[in-house]
């Protein structure tokens, strides 16, 4: 599926192809605090369909517990986070963050990781009442 991408402000963009049953959610507690939210939703793209319109991020290396590492792009301006990669120059693939495709509606979740982080609260909200607007 061809899709296209933005930061919040607009600065990044992207356009990218990707497989829409590699969407996965993951509870890790890196992903909570990188995203600011109880999970990051992401799906990969090959590095040879994924191409830079506009920008350029700005890049932070996060050291897992693992020690393995992982470039965090996020939006210099704005925040918003982009993707991740591997450090490598030329790296194979980048895990972007659904939040900032547009056609973000058409690529629901198909699996999770890092489920024994999971924030009990967040596995079932359909009880809690919302509203179409604040």
């Amino acid at each position: 599926m061809d899709i296209t991408g933005r930061c919040h402000c607009g600065d990044i963009s992207y356009r990218a192809s990707v497989d829409p049953a590699k969407v996965s959610i993951c509870h890790c507690t890196d992903c909570q605090k990188l995203s600011g939210s109880p999970y990051r939703v992401a799906v990969p793209a090959q590095a040879k369909d994924f191409k830079l319109l506009t920008g350029i991020p700005r890049t932070y290396v996060k050291t897992a517990e693992s020690g393995a590492k992982r470039v965090q792009a996020f939006c210099g301006n704005c925040g918003s986070p982009v993707y991740s990669t591997s450090p490598d120059p030329k790296p194979a693939s980048y895990s972007l963050r659904v939040g900032l495709i547009d056609q973000r509606a058409e690529l629901p979740p198909r699996h999770q990781i890092w489920c024994g982080s999971a924030l009990e609260w967040c596995t079932d909200i359909e009880m809690i009442p919302g509203v179409d607007r604040q």
